[in-house]
């Protein structure tokens, strides 16, 4: 098949405004992606000041899983109420989120403490994207992109290694605060520079098609979590999760086609890169997310290295991350080809 060229025109220099805004946007994108990178390689040391160790995956869980439920619902309220005044609301609570986290004095606060920043993160990360929609015409997109796409990968580099030198020499604690200063900068840059146009729409959140994916999400997290564990793969509290979780996914799916303004409108399916490309997001952030969380477990638990070695393990798999999305942007938009570098499955 064909590549499919986007716009013609040639790359326009984009003014200073816009550009002191993008390095917003990337500390935003990097405090979103960083904080479970940092937390990963702090787990043993918290587990081990805090206790809990059945818990550990809900620090993350907990994390991941807010996030998640609250992304389509910041969409839809940037949509309503202007991206501006909403990302800067995820800003600040995911700063909250963050200093409450270092302060948890317990494993059950701090996966409470992590829901919050999972909440304001969801925000964080649908908020930076469609800002770009919002600033960048269409030919140039790919690049700037191609930079988040090259933060994250920066942020999965960074995280480990920062994570294991703050808890080794400062404590797990400043793996929560060191949050703070980068998001008081990216809020100031954004609320001295970013101008969008003001608007506010009638439109309506869909609450039920947010509940149902919710409750349908948390029941599939906790029949991982608690099966062969916590409980027996066929005992009745995880078949009842089971159910629940069917039930509500069907009901949500069935619900976006009754829905005046769908969380998840479901025409948008039909396009065979969308659908694709959701997948393979899908199960790239299934892996990386796993690795992050728990190789440097392994490593510090099995292989004696210690939090900043457990970070350096990581490199050789996150540098490759880092130099493709640089160069997957930066050739997207100068030629404006992308199929290349689509799955084998595409073809």
């Amino acid at each position: 098949m064909a590549d499919t060229q986007t716009v013609e025109t040639e790359p326009e220099k984009q003014p200073r405004s816009v550009r002191v805004v993008l390095l917003a946007l990337m500390i935003a994108m990097m405090l979103a992606m960083l904080d479970n990178m940092i937390v990963g390689t702090a787990m043993p040391t918290i587990v081990g000041d805090l206790g809990g160790l059945e818990h550990l995956a809900w620090v993350v869980t907990a994390y991941t899983l807010a996030t998640a439920a609250s992304t389509p619902i910041w969409g839809k309220l940037g949509d309503m109420y202007g991206r501006k005044n909403v990302f800067m609301t995820s800003i600040v609570l995911f700063l909250i989120g963050s200093a409450l986290s270092g302060m948890a004095q317990n494993m059950g606060e701090l996966i409470g403490f992590r829901a919050v920043q999972g909440l304001g993160a969801g925000g964080l990360m649908v908020g930076v994207m469609a800002i770009i929609g919002d600033l960048i015409p269409p030919r140039e997109r790919g690049k700037y992109q191609g930079m988040m796409a090259a933060v994250m990968a920066l942020a999965m580099i960074g995280g480990p290694l920062v994570g294991g030198t703050i808890t080794d020499n400062w404590g797990w604690r400043w793996s929560f605060y060191i949050n703070l200063p980068l998001g008081a900068v990216a809020l100031a840059l954004v609320g001295a520079v970013l101008h969008l146009p003001k608007k506010r729409s009638k439109a309506r959140i869909d609450y039920l098609g947010a509940a149902l994916l919710t409750v349908g999400i948390t029941s599939i997290v906790l029949v991982t979590t608690w099966g062969g564990t916590e409980y027996a793969w066929t005992s009745t509290r995880i078949m009842e999760l089971i159910a629940l979780g069917v039930a509500s996914l069907v009901g949500f799916v069935f619900w976006q086609t009754k829905a005046v303004e769908p969380i998840v409108p479901l025409h948008i399916f039909r396009s065979r890169n969308f659908t694709l490309m959701s997948l393979i997001g899908f199960i790239t952030g299934f892996v990386m997310f796993g690795a992050t969380l728990f190789l440097p477990l392994y490593q510090q638990s099995v292989q004696g290295a210690s939090a900043t070695n457990s970070g350096l393990l990581l490199l050789p798999m996150l540098g490759a991350m880092l130099v493709t999305s640089m160069v997957a942007g930066r050739v997207t938009t100068n030629t404006g080809r992308y199929y290349v570098f689509r799955s084998p499955a595409a073809y």
